[in-house]
């Protein structure tokens, strides 16, 4: 499967954030969109990087409370991995357990057009499950 398909099936949007949205905003957009992680773009288009709650979490342990009134570029982090439409979701799978992240901005043409979660990598790992078990039964019903 590859990670277009993904798409077609949840959709393509992705809540993005400006680098200059302050924290208890970003906060209140995480719990809005009932998401784990923003991309920061200045025009939605580009990625200037991703902020997810653990991110958060961590920071505000660093810096208190204080931090919230902070820019979200502050505790983003920058060095965003990306996937590509077309790219299968096995490697996916891969680069999200190797590097421990669970949130992937989708880029065609060097602009957002998606993300992916390890929960839609986990979905989709189901669904191809399913569909072999159900030709291996279709196999094996008509085979004997």
């Amino acid at each position: 499967m590859r990670i277009a398909e993904i798409l077609h099936n949840k959709g393509s949007a992705v809540t993005t954030a400006r680098p200059d949205l302050d924290i208890r905003a970003l906060l209140a957009l995480l719990a809005e969109h009932n998401i784990g992680a923003v991309v920061v773009s200045p025009d939605g288009r580009r990625i200037a990087g991703i902020v997810s709650e653990r991110d958060i979490v961590r920071a505000l342990y660093r810096h208190g409370a204080a931090l919230l009134d902070s820019p979200v570029s502050r505790i983003m982090s920058t060095d965003v991995r990306t996937c590509a439409p077309e790219d299968h979701v096995e490697g996916l799978r891969r680069i999200m357990t190797d590097h421990r992240v669970r949130h992937l901005p989708v880029v065609s043409g060097g602009e957002l057009v998606g993300i992916v979660s390890i929960g839609d990598v986990v979905k989709s790992a189901i669904s191809e499950l399913a569909t072999e078990r159900e030709q291996l039964v279709e196999y094996l019903q008509g085979g004997y």
